[in-house]
């Protein structure tokens, strides 16, 4: 059974990240998650996360797609692909910060991993940025019945 990993913030998750996980299980068996934790967050983007890290991983390992989640280690963010070994590794088209060294990474620790890069879904609209404040549903998902600033609630 081939592994496929991908990574994000997931904060709040949305029909964008529904197309990711589509997009990224097309490619294995099984999908496993990684989530960023608070302070990698704080450190990319100079601010936490809308969602702490142990309710986006409940969030995100209750998605039907994936098989399994982990949160990411903090000291080294290539440890848990070292320990997973996934054939994979799917990334967002905004995963730049990430994906910058990691194939010189993965090449570092021995690693036969491929990375794809995931197409993005409707970007100008389903991007957690743009949805920052937007209502969630117990499920995760944003609501689409409202409309908030052109946005689909």
């Amino acid at each position: 059974m081939s592994i496929v990993m991908c990574f994000g913030i997931f904060d709040g998750l949305h029909a964008g990240h529904e197309d990711y996980f589509k997009q990224a299980r097309e490619h294995g068996d099984k999908l496993f998650v990684v989530v960023a934790r608070d302070t990698t967050v704080l450190d990319l983007k100079g601010e936490l996360p809308r969602i702490n890290e142990t309710d986006r991983l409940s969030a995100v390992g209750d998605h039907e797609l994936v098989e399994e989640v982990f949160l990411l280690y903090a000291e080294d963010k290539y440890r848990i692909i070292e320990e997973i070994q996934p054939e994979i590794i799917c990334l967002s088209d905004d995963q730049d910060l990430f994906s910058d060294d990691l194939d010189i990474e993965l090449t570092r620790r021995g690693l036969a991993t491929n990375v794809v890069r995931c197409t993005p879904y409707f970007p100008e609209e389903y991007k957690s940025s743009l949805l920052r404040g937007a209502r969630v549903s117990p499920e995760g998902f944003q609501e689409e019945e409202e409309e908030e600033e052109g946005i689909p609630l």
